[in-house]
């Protein structure tokens, strides 16, 4: 059998629905998976034994010029061809939904599958499958995700599977750091302003922590803060930019990460590295809390279906709690 996986922003969500790939081939390893994703983040994807091909697509760009559209419709052709029994739409948005209907529907039997109409905000996109899963938009984004993936194949996972599951995050070594043991990371930015923890409580972190604390970064604005914390700290150390596959090899090197509700904060989580993750105004049911992956959230009483970008709850969160909390996983 052929699957076709259709999920293609952002690298959170993508490290959320890549933990199904395990259970589906321990049950059905005789299904080849391919991955249609968003072209900046293939390096998620990289070198998992799970997935037989990356697809990449770049649909971001036609907001800057219309016409790439035709690249992107010609790229979805040629993939078609390689016959998938089935689609599934993990995206559940009109766009990846419309990918998802030309990719299928060359094979005899065949289906594309997705979210039911009330279990996604676009309604609309269910009208583009031959299957639908239901489960409330509320539930856990990893439990929607393994559902909307495992059930049009006939595969039951449970929350305790989940759980135990095993690492799904892969990089090749490139030995960007030597001979430090044992380092934290923190992880300082997100995509809202709102949804990061102060600079000044990381760095208190830090030097409370009194172990060598890596600071990853993205943006401009993010090297700042990094360079901010370093001065601020004795402890604190700001990495080079850096890819995909070096933040695999850091995360799953270090002893503990501790950052904001964003992707890298989340390769933690995919590969069995003791993490702590700070909310502000955005849902913790996002993540699978378990015995080494701990999560901080503000008072916040948060609308899953209307995110309020201007709660800066965050703020007051008391790093005392973060660094009890970290030194417990690190003793452990």
């Amino acid at each position: 059998m052929k699957l076709a996986v259709v999920k293609l922003s952002a690298m959170g969500d993508i490290i959320h629905a890549m933990v199904a790939l395990q259970f589906i081939k321990k049950q059905r390893p005789d299904i080849k998976i391919d991955w249609i994703v968003e072209e900046s983040f293939k390096g998620v994807l990289d070198n998992n034994p799970d997935i037989d091909n990356i697809l990449t697509l770049n649909l971001k760009s036609i907001k800057k010029r219309k016409l790439n559209i035709f690249a992107e419709l010609k790229k979805i052709k040629e993939y078609s061809k390689n016959n998938y029994d089935a689609v599934i739409d993990v995206q559940g948005l009109i766009k990846s939904a419309v990918v998802s209907k030309m990719l299928g529907g060359r094979v005899v039997g065949s289906f594309v599958a997705g979210f039911d109409k009330n279990s996604i905000r676009e309604k609309a996109a269910s009208w583009f499958y031959d299957k639908t899963v239901s489960i409330a938009y509320d539930k856990n984004t990893i439990d929607r995700n393994v559902k909307v993936l495992c059930e049009p194949l006939g595969i039951k996972v449970t929350s305790e599977d989940i759980i135990n599951k095993e690492k799904f995050l892969y990089y090749k070594p490139s030995h960007t750091i030597h001979n430090v043991s044992p380092y934290i990371l923190f992880v300082i930015g997100s995509t809202w302003e709102s949804r990061n923890y102060p600079k000044e409580k990381f760095a208190k972190i830090a030097d409370a922590l009194q172990i060598t604390s890596y600071i990853a970064w993205g943006s401009e604005e993010e090297g700042k803060k990094a360079d901010w914390i370093e001065e601020n700290s004795q402890y604190a150390k700001k990495l080079p930019k850096m890819n995909l596959n070096d933040l695999k090899e850091i995360i799953a090197n270090s002893k503990l990460l501790i950052g904001n509700d964003t992707g890298p904060t989340h390769m933690a989580w995919g590969l069995n590295i003791p993490s702590i993750t700070i909310f502000g105004p955005t849902p913790i049911n996002r993540v699978y809390q378990t015995p080494i992956n701990f999560v901080v959230e503000s008072n916040s009483i948060v609308d899953h279906y209307r995110l309020d970008k201007e709660d800066y709850s965050i703020r007051e969160i008391d790093e005392e709690e973060i660094i009890q909390m970290a030194k417990g996983l690190i003793n452990c």
